[in-house]
């Protein structure tokens, strides 16, 4: 065997020193040659593991089939048939196919991420989605981030009658605090725009608690309510000077940047630390490194560099271009009186193991350290904005940040109100289906009718079906 087919086609990118002049995309296509002889190194594996491994059941080996053979089109059409989000995800997923990919275990697995992005830039990808035969049904779902959009897409394909709930003058959740290296900003609209003819209604600016409850929607005549916020309600450090001018929160932060960076930092903006060691501090970091204004940037955490919950592909990148990593540090109290002036933290060592198994972090004594700073993004998680919503739906918030319903079904104590969530963009995304899935059949029990499969997307009467060889996801949502 040819040693090539163990080798990556390189991704084409910015050097360095380029791609922390502006927000310009760092990453650029392949050419259709690239794409073609990249998806050629795949084996179409007879079980395909890349396919178990993501959470929406994307069809990659099919359109890496596709593609090796030319098809641009055909590859794009199998893309679409799974992923309504395919232009966001093909730029900001984080291949978990790739992870599965048996490539991976004697070089560098295929770059499946980047050949659905030639898919949809070479293929036909502006077709729209069409719907079946309106039910005269209505569903509501409250948030319009990845999990409410999914769902309402797999609602939409089956008949019924969406109205989405945004408290957001738009839509996309986090997906609009992705920086524009990653995301050029209008890769939504696209994937949005195939929604033309779809039953959905979408309504911004109103918020579930404030404006409406999921019991009023259902008193309105909704037959079931999906409570998809999310997790937005960013985590505190509770430490001294937290709520200084020059504090930002991380999501807050990154909203900003991509509404209007330049007038979030201002003149002393110059020194920036960013706790955390998620991809959300990572995002933030490395948007800092951006800034003319800024001089420097340094990733505070509290644990080392292999316990980073970020990316290897978002550390590095922040490591390339020029961000400062301060491992096992831990703060303790901002200084300042008008505004951010420093940061106190201290060492942290390994000790005891908690319930999990993991090592704690205790503090070394007496080893406090002062870093001179006038900005400081915490990146320490979110939690979910439930203090508004009733006390009845009792969600269940023991292992993930986001509301979701207790029942197998994601169902809530109240009937007929679901909620659900996800860890990242494509998790979101499976859950949304899921989610949706359960309330078609409840509405099914409820008219004594059978539950109704996903249909075409594309039209045509072939239904969508699991790839041969699919032996069930290596998922969890």
């Amino acid at each position: 065997m040819c040693a090539f087919r163990y080798e990556r086609r390189p991704i084409p990118e910015e050097n360095r020193e380029e791609r922390v002049e502006g927000f310009g995309e760092i990453l650029h296509s392949y050419t259709p040659e690239e794409a073609v002889l990249e998806a050629q190194r795949c084996l179409q594996c007879a079980m395909p593991f890349c396919v178990q491994a993501c959470p929406i059941t994307q069809d990659c080996r099919g359109y890496l089939l596709a593609v090796a053979q030319g098809d641009f089109d055909g590859a794009a059409r199998i893309t679409l048939m799974d992923n309504p989000l395919a232009t966001v995800l093909c730029k900001t997923c984080y291949h978990y196919c790739e992870e599965d990919c048996v490539m991976g275990g004697k070089g560098v697995p295929i770059a499946i991420r980047h050949i659905k992005r030639a898919a949809l830039e070479f293929g036909k990808s502006d077709t729209l989605y069409v719907p079946s035969t309106p039910r005269h049904e209505r569903i509501a779902i409250i948030g319009g981030g990845p999990t409410g959009i999914q769902a309402m897409w797999e609602l939409c394909l089956r008949g019924y009658a969406v109205t989405l709930f945004e408290a957001e003058p738009f839509l996309g959740g986090q997906v609009e605090t992705i920086p524009k290296y990653h995301l050029a900003g209008n890769e939504l609209d696209l994937d949005l725009a195939r929604f033309k003819d779809l039953d959905c209604t979408v309504v911004t600016g109103k918020k579930a608690g404030v404006d409406f409850t999921p019991e009023t929607l259902i008193a309105e005549g909704y037959l079931a309510v999906l409570v998809a916020i999310g997790a937005s309600d960013p985590r505190a450090l509770g430490i001294p000077g937290e709520h200084l001018p020059g504090v930002f929160t991380a999501l807050q932060f990154l909203l900003a940047m991509n509404k209007g960076p330049d007038v979030l930092l201002g003149r002393q903006g110059r020194r920036v630390v960013v706790v955390g060691g998620g991809d959300v501090a990572l995002d933030a970091a490395r948007s800092c490194v951006r800034l003319p204004e800024v001089a420097g940037v340094t990733v505070v955490y509290r644990r080392g560099r292999t316990d980073m919950p970020a990316g290897d592909e978002e550390v590095e990148g922040g490591e390339i271009e020029g961000a400062t990593f301060l491992f096992q540090r831990n703060p303790v109290r901002i200084l300042g009186t008008a505004r951010v002036e420093g940061m106190v933290v201290q060492t942290m060592q390994p000790g005891p193991p908690d319930a999990t198994g993991r090592p704690t972090q205790v503090p070394v004594p007496g080893s406090e350290t002062t870093l001179d700073c006038d900005t400081i993004v915490i990146a320490a998680g979110e939690t979910a904005e439930i203090a508004a919503l009733p006390k009845e739906l009792d969600f269940n918030l023991s292992s993930h940040p986001w509301p979701q319903g207790k029942k197998e079904d994601w169902m809530t104590d109240v009937e007929g109100v679901f909620a659900g969530g996800g860890k990242s963009v494509v998790y979101a995304m499976g859950a949304g289906t899921r989610v949706a899935i359960a309330i078609d059949a409840f509405i099914a029990r409820k008219k004594g009718r059978s539950p109704t499969p996903r249909p075409n997307p594309l039209g045509g009467p072939d239904a969508p079906k699991l790839p041969a060889g699919y032996g069930g996801p290596t998922w969890h949502l």
